[in-house]
């Protein structure tokens, strides 16, 4: 062999790293297939209009002199506690599109344009949301939807500098989501602003599945009403994909009514509980503007919200049924950390929960601290093997446990 020759042919070692190589550059491509924005490493937290003002909004309730959403979310300290989007919903734009086939605002209701909406909003320190739907219309057929326009309209949401999309389902064309929503997760990628992608599928072709390669949250439910039954249903359909929840993609049982005044207030614990250990978007949907301050100590509890954005994000899900009304979850936290909450679903009397360590995730012989996080108090002494409370009904008591020397 030619001493050339020699020089050219690779050592093992270097056919090794080589072939890493080829295998990470695969991998990367991969990865930059998928939506990669950088957003969503904990789940999202804003406001957002539907649950209380439905297709009545306007751009005085975002921006004008006097309360508004914008002002409220930074006046009462709930921007400070995480809540940083001000989402419109339904019923912003125009009902047709231009003749150059644009999508517009409303002149009626958000005379100034979204722009300057945008620019409000950011002049606060907060990030603008915006909705359409992945149909020909929207849910309300009160504006276009998207379908054969993502392009077109991802450019003009950039454009307004919008930081978020809530995509819809309605008023489509056969063609399967699996097909519909990742056009528009492409063309929001090609933009070149990040734009957080929420996918409103309705939990659809097992959306949980997929979801991850084309958005930053999925809906796994339909829409909620401000009852138990349709809150706890919904907990319930979501809680059966908690595998799929992770850092830049997460689960969406929708969206908060905490506030809007058809449960009572431990039902609203509960509700706030249950969306924190589930890592579920925590999307307000009350009226700030007017929020009582019953309503204000749930939404802005910074220990329960810790528990949803801890960065490990681990979902947390129900570990054990004891078939009569009461439940377990639990979930992982960083720091060798477990947050549980124990639930009485019945509507008749007290009853004792027990979490036991095997079903918690707990070595044997562990002794923790309980830290009540709604009572902002830590309970006496260490527990070792279990720990039992008594719950009231449509209540919860909500615990991180840490692990302490024996």
């Amino acid at each position: 062999m030619a001493p050339d020759a020699r020089r050219c042919r690779p050592s093992p070692a270097a056919v090794l790293l080589l072939m890493l190589a080829a295998c990470c550059c695969r991998l990367g491509g991969a990865r930059r297939a998928l939506l990669d924005n950088g957003l969503g490493l904990t789940p999202q937290m804003g406001w957002n209009s539907w649950n209380h003002f439905y297709c009545d909004i306007n751009e005085t309730v975002i921006r004008t002199t006097g309360p508004t959403t914008a002002d409220a979310l930074v006046a009462t300290g709930l921007a400070k506690a995480g809540y940083t989007y001000v989402n419109l919903d339904d019923c912003w734009a125009d009902d047709q599109r231009t003749k150059e086939g644009y999508m517009t605002a409303n002149p009626n209701t958000f005379p100034s344009g979204i722009k300057a909406l945008a620019d409000y909003v950011h002049s606060k320190g907060l990030k603008l949301g915006i909705y359409s739907s992945a149909g020909t219309r929207t849910c309300s057929d009160r504006m276009p939807g998207s379908l054969g326009h993502e392009d077109t309209d991802a450019n003009t949401f950039a454009s307004w500098d919008v930081d978020y999309l809530k995509y819809d389902n309605c008023y489509t064309d056969g063609t399967p989501e699996t097909e519909r929503f990742p056009r528009m997760s492409r063309a929001l990628k090609s933009t070149g602003r990040p734009i957080f992608f929420s996918l409103c599928e309705w939990g659809y072709m097992d959306v949980a599945k997929w979801g991850g390669a084309t958005g930053n949250s999925w809906r796994t439910t339909g829409d909620i009403n401000d009852t138990w039954t349709s809150m706890m249903d919904n907990i319930d359909r979501n809680d059966a994909f908690a595998p799929y929840a992770k850092p830049g993609g997460w689960n969406d049982p929708d969206m908060l009514e905490v506030g809007n005044g058809g449960m009572t207030y431990d039902e609203y614990v509960v509700h706030f509980s249950l969306w924190a250990i589930a890592k579920a978007p925590l999307i307000i949907g009350c009226d700030v503007t007017s929020i009582s301050e019953e309503t204000l100590g749930i939404l802005s509890n910074a220990e329960v919200i810790a528990i949803n954005q801890d960065r490990l994000g681990v979902q947390g899900k129900r570990v054990r049924n004891y078939g009569n009304d009461l439940e377990v979850w639990a979930g992982r936290l960083t720091r060798h950390r477990q947050a549980v909450l124990l639930l009485n679903r019945g509507a008749a009397s007290t009853a004792s929960v027990t979490a036991a360590w095997p079903d918690v995730g707990i070595r044997p012989g562990v002794s923790v601290e309980a830290r009540d996080v709604w009572k902002h108090e830590t309970l006496p002494g260490k527990f070792t093997g279990s720990l039992t409370a008594e719950v009231e009904p449509h209540s919860c008591k909500l615990f991180v446990l840490t692990p302490v020397p024996r």
